[in-house]
């Protein structure tokens, strides 16, 4: 079994400047409460990253994406992943696209630093370990397992700051289209952009002049903004710029039922793409791994169309 550590709550201990990473993969395995269990020969613990997860740039998310690849190279059960929850659900689907192997990889955190009386990491670290070990949770993709819950990758979000199972899913059962891993080091420039009453077009034609490839937009409801902003995005479009819409909405579909200029009807006439399911932020990173790998819009179209 390996264990890495990227730093997080799960990491972190109070000091005079606030909670910050300083525990150690291996502090981390070591305050488990029930140690290694049956079946498990030993758990090499590997630190890549001591970093708070809202902190994390584009390379860091690919430097575990490469960790998670260079561990399942051995004869390993298993991976576990410690991570900030802040950002678990984009690195979760990150992993995700390109999992190809049958073994478990899965993410924990905490909601209370290392040192808190009540701190959640050493039992959501040990359900961990136990859960990639476990013969019964193979060819499950990558999941994330924190306060007694076990949710799949894609579809997850962060639904609570304080509660110890701090996620939900939009839906459990989403399907799991793949990518080719890529080793690279770098990302496309792709935004997201939260609509609002008021908002316009002066954001899309912002984020178009900083030389974003992509723009992933968070709408209202199932998927509706204002004639002015649609306006926006179909020059975007015109221009080369991929759009993803989904909502803002914590649960349920982004469809095209609206019309009136700024309604999904409109904006899927003016070449945009809906993320039916997956919410703005892990739609980023789909979109960001697909132009990365040369996607055109018909691509992406049908990528997020496979994923439910």
């Amino acid at each position: 079994m390996v264990v890495l550590s990227t730093g997080g709550t799960i990491a972190s201990t109070h000091t005079a400047a606030g909670a910050i990473p300083t525990r150690t993969g291996a502090q981390l395995v070591a305050e488990s409460p029930t140690g290694i269990p049956v079946g498990v020969r030993d758990v090499l613990a590997r630190d890549v990253l001591a970093k708070d997860s809202s902190a994390l740039l584009p390379v860091d998310q690919l430097a575990i994406a490469a960790a998670v690849r260079e561990a399942l190279i051995d004869d390993v059960l298993g991976v576990v992943v410690t991570h900030g929850t802040d950002t678990m659900e984009e690195t979760a689907i990150l992993l995700d696209l390109t999992h190809d192997d049958a073994r478990p990889v899965v993410l924990t955190g905490a909601q209370l630093p290392a040192d808190d009386p009540d701190a959640d990491g050493p039992a959501n670290v040990a359900a961990a370990i136990a859960l990639a070990a476990d013969p019964a949770h193979r060819d499950r993709g990558v999941v994330v397992a924190l306060g007694r819950t076990v949710l799949p990758a894609r579809g997850l979000f962060k639904a609570s700051t304080v509660r110890g199972h701090a996620f939900d899913v939009v839906r459990p059962d989403l399907p799991r289209p793949l990518l080719a891993f890529d080793d690279r080091a770098d990302t496309p420039r792709v935004e997201l952009l939260a609509l609002y009453p008021g908002s316009d077009g002066a954001l899309v034609r912002d984020a178009v002049n900083r030389g974003t490839t992509g723009l992933v937009v968070m709408t209202s409801g199932s998927g509706n903004t204002n004639p002015d902003t649609v306006a926006a995005l179909a020059a975007a479009i015109g221009g080369g710029v991929a759009v993803v819409l989904c909502s803002r909405v914590p649960h349920g579909q982004v469809l095209a039922t609206y019309g009136g200029g700024g309604g999904a009807v409109d904006l899927l006439a003016a070449g945009a793409v809906l993320s039916t399911w997956l919410r703005a932020p892990q739609a980023r990173i789909v979109l960001q791994e697909l132009l990365s790998r040369g996607a055109g819009i018909a691509d992406v179209a049908d990528f997020f169309t496979r994923s439910g």
